[in-house]
């Protein structure tokens, strides 16, 4: 298989056959979009992460404050060191941590479905379509990006 570029190519399934140019442009748009769509679920995966990582309890211990300007000795605690701490909203229900990870787990589910998807149109051997996933993913990440250093 070689790639081409033509404006005629079946992408997936046989009723998305694409024949003349009109088609083609909509159909890279398509994969651009879903391309860009995916390149955002993988933020949004992040984020979710996160934030179900901020709803766990905190540790009942935690390193001492100390004076100390060396950082080594600062970071190194034993277990006479550790001194407790007063518990902050320990009561993180298992009902909204079931429901992150499903959550998660449905957004993994379909970002995977995404990636295969995506994946299959390029193996259409078609430029343009290559093109489309190429670009709708280097937009997804640049739009993404920043959005990734605010969470």
């Amino acid at each position: 298989m070689t790639f081409e570029a033509s404006s005629s190519v079946t992408l997936l399934f046989s009723f998305w056959d694409v024949h003349g140019p009109a088609g083609m442009v909509l159909s890279v748009v398509v994969v651009l979009l879903l391309t860009v769509f995916y390149e955002l679920l993988k933020v949004w995966r992040v984020w979710l992460a996160r934030n179900s990582r901020l709803a766990q309890p905190p540790s009942l211990y935690s390193p001492p404050q100390s004076q100390c300007s060396n950082p080594v000795l600062v970071s190194t605690s034993s277990e006479s060191s550790l001194t407790p701490i007063q518990p902050q909203h320990l009561v993180p229900s298992t009902r909204n941590s079931w429901l992150l990870h499903g959550i998660q787990t449905l957004l993994h589910m379909l970002q995977v479905t995404l990636g295969y998807i995506l994946m299959l149109c390029v193996m259409s051997y078609n430029t343009w379509i290559f093109l489309g996933v190429i670009v709708g993913s280097v937009l997804g990440y640049f739009i993404s990006f920043p959005l990734l250093g605010r969470i």
